[in-house]
Parts: C-alpha cells; sequence; structure tokens
C-alpha cells in the first residue's frame, strides 16, 4: 500500500494571542507587544523548504495586515493559504454578524495580498461546537469550500464528541470538514493532532498514535503548530491561571526537535490544492 500523505497545518497567529490569554492581553493593546510570529514562522517556512513540503497556513487577518511581507513569502514558497479569522476571537463568543464581519474582512485582507481566492478556514481555538454550528453556513455563504474547525473530543473550551473523525460533507452545504486529528481508543477519542498535545504527550506516543490512524485506520490525519511554539523564549505572562499557563508553556523547548522528527517519520502535504 502506498504511504498515506498527511496533512500538515500551521496556525499563524503571535504568542499574545492565544485565546487563553484573552483576559490579560487585550486587541487594544496588541500593537504594544514586540511581534515574534515573523522570525518563527520564518524558521518554520526554512525548515520546510529543506523538506520539500507544503502545508496550510492559517492566517489570522491581524497578523496579515501588518506582516503583509510575511504572507507574500508563505505564497511565494507553495504553501495553500487559509483564513484564522480576523482578531482570533472564538466563534461562540461572538453574534452571527460579528462573525460574519470578522471573518470576511479576514478574508478579503488575505486575498489582496495574495490575489486569489481563500477557501479554506479554520476557527480560533476549534469554536465550531454545537452552540456555533450557525457559523458553517456563513462560511459557505462567504465562499469557503473547507473547514477545518471541528474536533470530535470532550473539552472545556472546544469539541463536539459525536463528530465524524474524518473528512465529510456538511449536511446541505457546498463545505467539505476536515475535523481534527483523533485516535479511537477503548471507545474514546484521544486528541493526537498536535499543539498541546503534541507537548505533552512523548514523542513515541504520538508516533504510535499516528502511526495507527495511516496503517489500520488508513486515514490521513491532520497535523497543526503554532509559530509560537517553537519558541520557548517568548515573552511570558505571569497573571494567568494554571491551566493556561500549563498549556501554553509546557516542553515548548522540545517542539522543534519533536517536529523535525514529525517531518522525518511521516509524508506531509496541505490539506486541499
Amino acid at each position: 500500500m502506498p504511504q498515506i500523505t498527511n496533512y500538515l497545518t500551521i496556525d499563524v497567529e503571535d504568542y499574545f494571542q492565544v485565546s487563553a490569554f484573552e483576559k490579560v492581553s487585550r486587541i487594544d493593546n496588541w500593537d504594544s507587544y514586540k511581534p515574534r510570529v515573523v522570525q518563527n514562522t520564518g524558521k518554520l517556512l526554512d525548515l520546510l523548504d529543506r523538506r520539500e513540503i507544503s502545508a496550510t497556513f492559517f492566517i489570522v487577518g491581524w497578523i496579515a495586515e501588518r506582516h503583509r511581507d510575511l504572507i507574500e513569502k508563505i505564497d511565494a514558497r507553495g504553501h495553500q493559504i487559509g483564513c484564522h479569522s480576523h482578531l482570533h476571537r472564538r466563534v461562540y463568543d461572538l453574534s452571527p454578524d460579528q462573525f460574519r464581519q470578522d471573518t470576511r474582512k479576514a478574508k478579503e485582507t488575505i486575498e489582496d495580498i495574495i490575489g486569489k481566492p481563500v477557501l479554506i478556514y479554520r476557527a480560533p481555538s476549534y469554536s465550531i461546537t454545537q452552540k456555533s454550528l450557525w457559523a458553517l453556513e456563513i462560511l459557505a455563504e462567504l465562499g469557503f469550500k473547507y473547514d477545518s474547525s471541528i474536533f470530535p473530543i470532550h473539552h472545556d473550551i472546544y469539541g463536539i464528541p459525536n463528530a465524524p473523525r474524518f473528512q465529510y460533507t456538511v449536511a446541505g452545504l457546498d463545505l467539505i470538514e476536515f475535523p481534527i486529528t483523533t485516535c479511537r481508543i477503548f471507545g474514546h477519542n484521544i486528541p493526537v493532532a498536535g499543539g498541546g498535545y503534541f507537548r505533552l504527550f512523548p514523542y513515541w506516543l504520538t508516533r504510535m498514535l499516528l502511526r495507527h490512524i495511516n496503517k489500520k485506520e488508513y486515514q490521513p490525519f491532520i497535523f497543526y503548530l503554532h509559530p509560537w511554539e517553537i519558541d520557548p523564549d517568548q515573552p511570558r505572562f505571569e497573571a494567568i491561571g494554571w491551566k493556561s499557563k500549563f498549556r501554553h508553556y509546557n516542553n515548548l523547548h522540545k517542539t522543534a526537535d519533536r517536529f523535525n522528527r514529525l517531518l522525518q517519520d511521516f509524508s506531509f502535504g496541505p490539506i486541499t490544492r
């Protein structure tokens, strides 16, 4: 059986934009923080160049407005460009009209830079849940053809536990969903898609579970990473809860090495072309 090509995704946001920090890092203050997204994304781009791997980069519109050259560079190096909202606010914290305006602004901003349609979306913090499924219809209305926002797990911030685990067409819409990857173990969906889980689990366990998806279920998996996850020297926010602090800062110093090993152990490409 030929090797499965998995989906590599990068969520391009800076360290001060993560949802866990929203109470201490307010949007009005973002311009006062020293940006690190350009240098960190550049490191990822160089690594992918060396390995001749293309990925899907989900861009925050606020980043695109301020770092146009970065978005042009990602596009010029042959990667797929997606939308990751404009202000990185959770979908279920917005009204439908607010979500529509935020998403349209981000989409138009990015399309103006790369000169072609942006057809794929990912919600901040995977925040399309049962209480915000209305967002899928708005995505289709705005011209998106693909979404990768639904995480089929139980979680305090996101998740639709009974959602399909692999690619499917959203009922009644011209929209294909690429759920965030889980491994089914003893009747439970175990998250193995990247991010904080990649930093929490030992690498051998991540590799074993991802190989199970490829070799036993014959399915590609989605892997996601943020540029700030390869930056252990980023400025730190101390006035946050222990859970948020652990989720964000745990094992940052190990991410780059683990990611390098992952790229050696599996085949990757963008979600769509």
